[in-house]
């Protein structure tokens, strides 16, 4: 099964990187082409992600990082996660929030990665142009979000076991729409984690699902205002040395980097990254963690030996984002701790972190 799930993605990113490369390919199929490879990234970078929390989960190891947030918030975030889906199956969506703002004590991202979950387990399980309502309520201490689809349903003897990881709502696994059944899982354990309660119920197969999220609220006067909305920041051009093994991901974010107008160099392991750094006396530093020979953390202190590494901001660019990695990258000297993959937000944000 995840062999299976993996692969269906690979496919049509193979296939659009194939057409690329033809050099007299109309403007019209390029943008297509990108367009495939867009989603279907998105695609397994959300099953990597599901796959990794249902790892964490099972070990006990998913910490929360609380915060004051408004609910809208959560939903509107949601929503634009869950949207290129229900756009893309043509299924109509409506919205009900009410008019008082409703908050909660809670992890943003875990929220969002809730609701978002809810909604594409929705748009994946209704038939082409369906219909989805996603209605939020006040009701006595809770915030209560429910989404009703025009799905398949879900039979009788499925219903108990809707959110036990691997479960699908066809018993045999041979949903024409795939998946692990690992998504409404973790919408479970991090439903439970803030407090809250999470059901599912439906008439019975083909006549739709509704899914019920309870999450307590906070009293009105807690609010002070969602901290995480956030904007890529304007910066000043800096020169930038990025160090990584895979010669994509750094060609990649290179050139994301010199679009915004940075000095850009390049090494493909830590000893590189030493002697570059040394003739290029970069403002910022990116490393991977993993790479062969000399490894981010062991290049990382022989920076900070440089007269040019005293002062430079370094920042660990990686897959590995546990606390204990967090920890150690910052025991090593580094300013930052980024996981892949990153959006453009979190890097600039990084990088403005210290002024040129």
């Amino acid at each position: 099964m995840l062999a299976h799930e993996l692969r269906n993605p690979l496919a049509p990113i193979r296939t659009a990187v194939q057409l690329l490369r033809l050099k007299e390919l109309p403007a019209a199929q390029t943008a297509m082409a990108r367009d495939i490879i867009d989603r279907q990234v998105e695609h397994l970078v959300r099953l990597i992600d599901d796959l990794l929390d249902v790892s964490r989960i099972t070990r006990g190891i998913i910490s929360l990082r609380r915060e004051t947030v408004l609910v809208g918030a959560i939903i509107a975030r949601a929503v634009e996660t869950a949207r290129p889906l229900i756009d893309a199956r043509r299924h109509s969506l409506s919205i009900e929030l009410p008019d008082d703002l409703l908050t909660v004590d809670g992890d943003k991202t875990r929220l969002v990665q809730v609701i978002g979950n809810v909604l594409h387990n929705a748009a994946k399980f209704t038939p082409p142009g369906g219909t989805i309502a996603l209605n939020v309520t006040r009701e006595g201490p809770h915030a209560v979000i429910r989404v009703k689809d025009s799905g398949i349903g879900i039979s009788p003897d499925i219903a108990p076991t809707i959110f036990d990881l691997f479960a699908q709502a066809d018993s045999k696994g041979e949903s024409p729409e795939g998946g692990l059944g690992i998504g409404l899982a973790l919408v479970r354990r991090l439903v439970e984690m803030h407090d809250g309660t999470v059901a599912a119920s439906s008439p019975g197969p083909g006549l739709g699902t509704t899914v019920t999220v309870r999450l307590p609220l906070l009293a009105a006067q807690t609010w002070i205002g969602d901290q995480s909305e956030r904007k890529v920041p304007m910066l000043e051009p800096r020169r930038i040395l990025l160090a990584d093994d895979n010669a994509d991901a750094l060609e990649a974010l290179a050139l994301q980097l010199r679009f915004a107008g940075h000095d850009v160099r390049t090494a493909r392991d830590g000893a590189e990254a030493v002697r570059v750094g040394s003739e290029f006396e970069p403002q910022v530093v990116l490393l991977d963690l993993g790479m062969p020979g000399m490894n981010g953390y062991d290049a990382a202190r022989e920076i900070r030996r440089h007269p040019w590494g005293t002062q430079v901001l370094l920042i660990a660019l990686t897959g590995w984002g546990q606390q204990q990695d967090r920890q150690r990258t910052s025991e090593t000297g580094f300013d930052a701790h980024l996981v892949k993959p990153v959006t453009q937000i979190d890097l600039f944000q990084a990088i403005a972190a210290r002024a040129v």
